[in-house]
């Protein structure tokens, strides 16, 4: 492999690799294709790495099968010794934490103090995390029966195409990956487009800490070849995370094989403050819970459903809360509202906004561009009041610093405005009375939801319902999803 860092300005600099990482080697590209990645706070070249083909994407699948199948490799390998090497590839990401923080915010605009604390040190926790699994959890267990003694084994589930998008690119890498490694099972990891420089880090990483050749790959694919990944014959699942839409298409095509599919998809979920809530001591958690890494997370609470009797209150909360936030460039340090990660995305949360306006919705703070930042892919944090649920800023995922405020009559038509919507991923509640906060909590029909704020946590399952996906991330669910229990009848 070749780095090659290009100065560009100043203090800009382009990197530029020429290999791709397979079968634990790096190896030149089957075409000569190349896919630029560009800061999103200035829209400058940073990095240019190359693009696989079909025949790359074939390579990797082959490699990951063969490390699969290898009767002494990964998945035979006792869970002990998995874990040690999992420890020792999480010793690999730590020592380039900041620069997988400095990639990260460079390429998406996720704010580099965000970044260091979530993408930066998150894979090393997962892995770190499921080692201690590994180390917990039988791998078979005796279960007395009718007939005798059935023998119930884990075993891992084969070669998983990991398919991750650009938003948290390594906390979503590794909800996959490390779960996988664990399982015994390979991986051959697509990443998306606009975050490709923080993938050849982590197959660096991968490279220092020795894991066997081909038991991660990492393919740069564009459409096409991904899609040939997904139906590959080599590939015995698919982990996704992106759009609805898409995962709609990888969910169909898996049906069609046969082939299991965790997909963790869209989300449009609601904040439900009750008339109690205390709101001038919740400013940091609403601020996390509904406009965290620019608004490009898919578990915000966007929707913020305030009692019809305090609702000038809230809406008035909401707007200071907006209209407070520093916007800038992401690695600055004092940047609370990066840009958008590409000029596409910055267009599309323009194009809501319009259409927020056009519904009859009124503009309580934001609605354009940042003065002073003529480049880069920025939008002001935005709220809109009077608007209705059945609006397309309250029922369709903006994924950008976008919210709108919406009333309810009682706790009752919260819940229903709440569950009124095609997905289903998270939510809050907000309530000066935990207790009373964590009964509607309950109530809601969503995959996650959070009381006083929102921090999802590794050791419990993460995902959703309805247009939100299926199948679950994290904690012992997570592991599970990479493991085919198999029966052994032992008789009597």
């Amino acid at each position: 492999m070749t780095i090659f860092v290009l100065a560009l300005e100043e203090k800009a600099v382009e990197l530029v690799y020429d290999s791709l990482f397979i079968g634990g080697r790096w190896v030149a590209p089957s075409a000569s294709g190349m896919t630029s990645i560009h800061s999103a706070s200035t829209e400058e070249p940073i990095g240019r790495v190359p693009e696989a083909a079909a025949a790359d994407v074939d390579a990797a699948v082959l490699a990951a099968r063969r490390a699969f199948d290898d009767p002494g490799g990964w998945a035979r390998w006792e869970p002990g010794r998995r874990a040690a090497a999992l420890e020792r590839f999480a010793a690999s990401l730590d020592s380039r934490a900041e620069e997988f923080a400095r990639r990260v915010s460079a390429q998406n605009g996720m704010p580099i103090t965000l970044s260091r604390v979530a993408d930066a040190v998150c894979g090393a926790q997962l892995l770190r995390y499921y080692a201690g699994l590994l180390r917990e959890l039988p791998v078979e267990e005796r279960r007395p029966g009718l007939a005798g003694t059935t023998l119930v084994r884990r075993e891992p589930v084969g070669v998983v195409a990991a398919i991750t998008p650009w938003n948290f690119p390594q906390t979503l890498t590794f909800s996959k990956l490390a779960p996988a490694l664990a399982a015994g099972a390979t991986v051959v990891l697509k990443p998306s487009p606009p975050t490709l420089l923080d993938a050849f880090l982590v197959a660096e990483a991968v490279a220092e800490a020795g894991l066997p050749p081909g038991v991660v790959n990492v393919v740069p694919a564009g459409a096409e070849a991904s899609a040939g990944l997904v139906r590959h014959p080599g590939v015995d699942k698919v982990a996704f995370t992106g759009s609805t839409a898409v995962g709609r298409a990888i969910a169909e095509e898996c049906a069609r094989l046969l082939r299991p599919v965790n997909l963790e998809l869209g989300g449009k979920s609601a904040a439900i403050v009750l008339d109690d809530a205390d709101l001038g001591s919740l400013t940091e958690s609403l601020f996390e819970a509904t406009l965290l890494n620019n608004g490009q997370t898919c578990y915000l609470s966007t929707r913020i459903l305030a009692p019809r009797g305090r609702y000038r209150q809230v809406v008035d909360a909401v707007t200071d809360l907006a209209a407070g936030l520093r916007v800038g460039d992401a690695l600055e340090e004092d940047t609370q509202v990066g840009p958008l990660a590409t000029r596409a995305q910055r267009d599309r949360v323009e194009g809501y906004i319009a259409r927020g306006r056009a519904e009859g919705g009124r503009v309580t703070t934001g609605g354009g561009r940042p003065k002073g930042l003529e480049r880069g892919w920025f939008v002001e944090p935005t709220v809109f009041s009077g608007v209705g649920n059945d609006a397309a800023v309250a029922r369709e995922e903006i994924f950008g610093p976008v919210l709108c405020v919406i009333p309810y009559e009682d706790e009752d038509d919260a819940v229903r405005l709440a569950d009124d919507s095609p997905y289903g991923l998270a939510g809050t509640v907000w309530s000066a009375d935990p207790e009373r906060a964590l009964g509607v909590a309950r109530r809601l029909r969503t995959g996650t939801v959070g009381v006083n704020g929102y921090a999802a946590d590794i050791v419990g399952p993460f995902g959703g319902v309805r247009n939100s996906g299926n199948g679950r991330e994290f904690g012992p669910e997570g592991l599970a999803s990479y493991q085919q229990p198999k029966s052994v009848y032992l008789g009597s």
